[in-house]
């Protein structure tokens, strides 16, 4: 590998990652940087390429924890400091890998020194080497939900703060975070997504010209590294002279009352929740401005701020439309750059009328036309899906039965469950329904410990879980755990005859550490696709169901695989995969009608659970079956249906069925088949996560519980 990194200023194209780079490294208190985008797209070559252009860094000589000589924190383990003893070194980037552990991240006890020395010491993690420099994170979608915590309280405080086993530490952590992720490979949470500062979308150029240039720098630099750098040090060091001189500008750039208004206004606009979004926007308009060699923010950095940081805080449905409207941003800012006068000038005859492009009250000029900006529009850039949240209710059912939320006209006989839906033939094929608007579902668990592939859905025993406990080691030790080896070696010092400092320990001492996370499962669709679903009304919200639990397969990084029945046969409509937009692209096309073959669409599920069994035995399924419970197709079609269920319960496939029945006269089928499966069932209403019929119903069932325990 070579040594010399690969010029920033010599990358082609990506001009929105680069700028949010060079921003944040300008104002580091921006909050880093989120790059979503396809895989070979540069992401790791340009993160290093901006830690050559950063300044040297200042450190005291000999702390391990970069404090600066000219202003050494008081808290410092390694302190305190006392004056002269400095040096300077190159600014760091330091990489998280995804497999690292709690500890590598952000320190722990000298295991060494505690055991020979018995003195408790404080190992530095990788948040203090990265203070004061770059931490680059590389598939931060793919890290640990707690680390991912860890790191961003840490980004947003500016400090690491270490309780356990013993040792309480606290040591300065700033630094210019960026992450990247592959959105195909799963989501960040919204919560943690609303951390990151600024979010940009970066995808291979679609140019010829533009993707041969790309090639041919790229080989002339493995070709010869240093070369290749030496032509491009003037340019670098010219955007190194820049960004110093941007840095040292900053603090001198004006934020007037008028542009805050601006930057409130966009928000309140886009709906963004909370107000990180408005803060964010200020420092990145600042950072803006300064980098244009400038001491005041105009409209154009507000404009570019936007763009930057709102996107992926305003999208509610994870499959949302990408980007920002950029008419509807534009017709803000010049509505409220007419409005700042009065503010100001509170006399009648100094209103906007008289001066439409000028602020007033001192403030500095503000571009009404807002097409000055550092780069061009990037309202196709910084997506980011999220869950739904309570706070997204204008997307969501205003009622609380999907089906009343689908626009679409039903056919006044789509409300019965009568014989004509089933009648010889079922009707034949019915066009394609839209799905109904997704929601927030109940979460579904697998029970039990598993031990499969990382995720968020069921609980499971992993390497880089919380730890819940300690036990001998069972083969090779693999994680000590440090407390419960001294405890079992403490009570046997004298016997062993240890009198002064330390500790000795044996092998029948040494514990290892239980550690418990979450995996992610196959979710397994089973979806009724006959005439008895084919209401339009019933169809859309039970479309919009499976979309929503879709969605919150993608969040939990689970493996999703699709079967639909209907006319005589059951077909694998998607195979398992990771990628669950194919199967809400082919939810959206399921056409319906004909007879419920539901004992066909049962035994093909276990066909296909079988199979992938053999191909990955760690990875648990949950089998979520969506009917209304009906089987019309084959001869004894619910004597068919019961039997197949009972296979699949009988080898303890955890089993959910979405009871879809509708009208005033209801068969209870769907449940006799969750009996069957040993599962349960879940009418649509009550698969809301924010169904008030659930929480009843949870409330209900933990009080009869709680009599059942205090009765025994």
């Amino acid at each position: 590998m070579a040594s010399v990194p690969y010029p920033f200023t010599a990358v082609v194209g990506m001009s929105d990652m680069r700028l949010s780079l060079l921003l944040n490294a300008i104002s580091p208190a921006i909050g880093g940087v989120l790059v979503r985008g396809e895989k070979g797209t540069a992401k790791s070559t340009i993160v290093r390429g901006l830690t050559a252009l950063m300044p040297d860094v200042p450190v005291v000589t000999g702390c391990r924890f970069s404090c600066d000589p000219a202003a050494p924190d008081p808290a410092c383990p390694d302190g305190p400091h006392e004056a002269g003893g400095s040096e300077e070194r190159p600014a760091r980037m330091v990489e998280l890998p995804v497999g690292a552990s709690e500890d590598r991240l952000v320190g722990a006890l000298d295991i060494e020194r505690a055991l020979s020395e018995g003195v408790k010491a404080f190992e530095p993690g990788l948040l203090a080497d990265a203070h004061r420099g770059i931490l680059y994170v590389d598939e931060v979608n793919l890290l640990h939900d707690h680390l991912v915590d860890l790191l961003l309280d840490a980004a947003a405080m500016g400090a690491s703060y270490v309780e356990r086993e013993g040792v309480s530490v606290r040591h300065a952590a700033r630094f210019l975070l960026v992450g990247t992720m592959n959105p195909e490979e799963g989501e960040l949470r919204p919560q943690l997504l609303d951390r990151f500062g600024l979010t940009v979308e970066v995808a291979a150029s679609r140019e010829p010209d533009q993707r041969v240039e790309v090639v041919r720098r790229r080989l002339a630099y493995d070709a010869d590294p240093e070369g290749f750098a030496a032509r491009w040090a003037a340019e670098e060091g010219e955007l190194r002279e820049r960004i110093a001189a941007a840095r040292a500008l900053l603090p001198d750039v004006v934020l007037g009352d008028a542009v805050l208004r601006q930057i409130a206004a966009v928000c309140a606009a886009f709906e963004v929740d909370g107000m990180r979004a408005d803060i964010v926007m200020a420092r990145t308009a600042s950072a803006l401005a300064a980098w244009a060699g400038r001491t005041e923010v105009r409209e154009e950095d507000v404009r570019q701020a936007a763009l930057l940081a709102l996107p992926h805080r305003r999208r509610r449905n994870p499959f949302d439309a990408p980007g920002l409207d950029e008419d509807k941003l534009d017709q803000v800012l010049e509505e409220f750059a007419a409005d700042d006068d009065p503010e100001p000038d509170p006399e009648p005859d100094g209103g906007p009328e008289d001066d439409p492009d000028g602020p007033g009250g001192g403030q500095p000029p503000q571009d009404g036309d807002g097409d000055g900006g550092t780069d061009g529009p990037q309202g196709q850039d910084a997506q980011s899906p999220h869950d739904q949240t309570p706070h997204d209710q204008p997307q969501l059912p205003e009622q609380p039965q999907a089906p009343e939320a689908d626009p679409a006209p039903a056919d006044p006989k789509a409300q019965s469950n009568g014989p004509e839906e089933d009648a010889p033939g079922g009707g034949g094929e019915k066009a394609a329904v839209k799905a109904g608007d997704p929601f927030r579902t109940r979460r579904l668990d697998v029970p039990g410990l598993g031990e499969g592939a990382d995720g968020r859905r069921s609980r499971a025993r992993t390497a880089h879980g919380r730890t819940t406990g300690a036990r001998r080691p069972q083969g090779t030790l693999t994680k000590l755990h440090l407390a419960a080896t001294v405890q079992a070696a403490a009570p046997h010092q004298v016997a062993r005859g240890r009198s002064g400092p330390g500790l000795v320990v044996r092998r029948d001492d040494l514990r290892e550490a239980v550690r418990e996370g979450r995996e992610g499962n196959l979710v397994l669709f089973v979806v009724d696709a006959s005439g008895s679903m084919a209401a339009r009304k019933r169809m859309s919200a039970v479309k919009g169901a499976v979309l929503s639990l879709l969605l919150d397969a993608y969040q939990r990084r689970d493996k999703i695989g699709m079967i639909t029945f209907r006319g005589s046969a059951a077909e694998l409509a998607l195979p398992p995969t990771s990628s669950v937009e194919a199967g809400a692209a082919r939810l959206e096309s399921l056409p319906t009608g004909g007879r419920t073959p539901l004992a066909a669409g049962l035994l093909k599920a276990h066909e296909v659970l079988r199979v992938e069994r053999l191909r990955d035995a760690s990875r648990r399924p949950l089998l979520v079956v969506v009917t209304d419970g009906r089987s019309t197709g084959g001869p004894d079609p619910l004597v068919r249906t019961s039997r197949a269920a009972r296979l699949l319960g009988a080898e303890g496939v955890a089993s959910v069925v979405v009871d879809c029945e509708a009208g005033p006269v209801r068969l209870g089928l769907a449940g006799e088949l969750a009996r069957d499966l040993q599962g349960t069932a879940v009418t649509l209403d009550e698969l809301r996560a924010d169904s008030v019929s659930a929480l009843v119903r949870d409330v209900r069932g933990q009080g009869t519980n709680h009599t059942t325990r205090r009765a025994a």
